[in-house]
């Protein structure tokens, strides 16, 4: 567990890794960044949260999610996940190796602008570094943009096809 001094009220926030028990608030946080962001509408959150709750009920115990979440007073208010691939050899990897894929970045409005979602980040990437993965990547939202180029991330050339013809 790594502690967060908040500068501004003194609250200590607590990063930690996320438990089964936790599923439930990182499906609500799951569907409420996709509500931030725009890409579903309030009416749709409900059927959003389930869903990913039954997912992270399943992964989360059997390790196919890994998360960590930030807790103060007892209290989860920011999270985010890592899904982990294995990856065939390629140009610079002649090894392969893995890859991590991070997601469910998400803070509680309240809890905003204090380094949590800085402090998710440095841990999930100082797990990556134990584990020897040196490929992550993200889809960033514009708000989360700056904070990821600050660590160092950079813009690739993905593509995706939805809804297979």
């Amino acid at each position: 567990m790594e502690k967060i001094r908040n500068n501004g009220d003194g609250a200590e926030y607590v990063v930690r890794a996320a438990i089964h028990a936790d599923a439930a608030v990182i499906a609500h946080h799951r569907a409420a960044m996709f509500r931030d962001m725009g890409l579903i509408p309030d009416d749709e959150v409900p059927a959003h949260e389930t869903a990913s709750r039954a997912y992270l009920a399943m992964a989360l115990p059997s390790g196919e999610y890994l998360g960590w979440v930030v807790e103060v007073s007892g209290e989860v208010v920011a999270g985010g996940g890592v899904l982990v691939r294995r990856m065939l050899p390629r140009p610079g990897w002649p090894q392969g190796g893995e890859e991590a894929y991070v997601l469910n970045m998400y803070t509680e409005p309240a809890h905003r602008r204090r380094g949590l979602a800085r402090a998710l980040m440095e841990t999930i990437l100082a797990w990556c570094r134990a584990r020897l993965i040196t490929r992550v990547s993200l889809h960033a939202s514009d708000d989360g943009r700056p904070l990821y180029e600050s660590l160092g991330f950079l813009p690739t050339n993905e593509m995706r096809l939805e809804g297979v013809p």
